[in-house]
């Protein structure tokens, strides 16, 4: 069974040259079920790593905990989670960003990208959650590729109650605070 959205792939680095992917999947598999280890030892100075997935992310998370700092045939190995180019956060920055604020503790991330998706093409939407409980904050935003589709998307959304302005430096639109949820 996988975990739809969690990571379950960990990067193992600062390996011993005598290492091999039998003996990492030999270790990390007295955690949990592995599913595959990609070994990368490159002819140069660099140490060689590997990334090791599992099944599960609860698996590849207990395997992080246990196995960082560890000491493989005399190294002392680093383990972190491993980043992709689709993990990896795309670069948003020249957007255009609008923030919705006052949401009701149950609207998603994926609540926000329905309501703005008729509007134009999104890049980026999420709810901000607290880091210590995971629920959400009350605010969120949602990043689109043109000006006018944000704007449009906001007149559209809440025609009446919306106060907005673009910061062009930032290319941030503004959400008053509870503007969807008061149309």
């Amino acid at each position: 069974m996988e975990d739809d959205g969690q990571p379950r792939t960990l990067y193992v680095g600062n390996l011993s040259r005598d290492v091999t992917e039998v003996l990492i999947l030999q270790l990390f598999s007295q955690i949990g079920p592995c599913k595959s280890c990609k070994m990368i030892a490159e002819h140069t100075s660099n140490d060689p790593y590997c990334f090791v997935e599992f099944y599960e992310h609860r698996d590849a998370a207990a395997a992080l905990a246990a196995m960082n700092g560890r000491k493989i045939l005399g190294t002392e190995v680093k383990v972190n989670w491993a980043t992709t180019l689709s993990s990896q956060k795309k670069d948003t920055s020249n957007h255009f960003h609008v923030f919705v604020g006052d949401l009701s503790p149950e609207i998603t991330t994926e609540d926000i990208k329905s309501a703005f998706a008729p509007f134009g093409k999104i890049s980026d939407a999420r709810v901000v959650k607290d880091m210590a409980t995971g629920k959400s904050k009350g605010y969120g935003f949602v990043s689109f590729y043109n000006k006018l589709d944000a704007e449009n998307a906001i007149v559209q959304l809440c025609p009446e109650k919306v106060t907005f302005w673009v910061d062009t430096s930032l290319h941030t639109i503004l959400l008053s605070p509870g503007a969807l949820e008061k149309c």
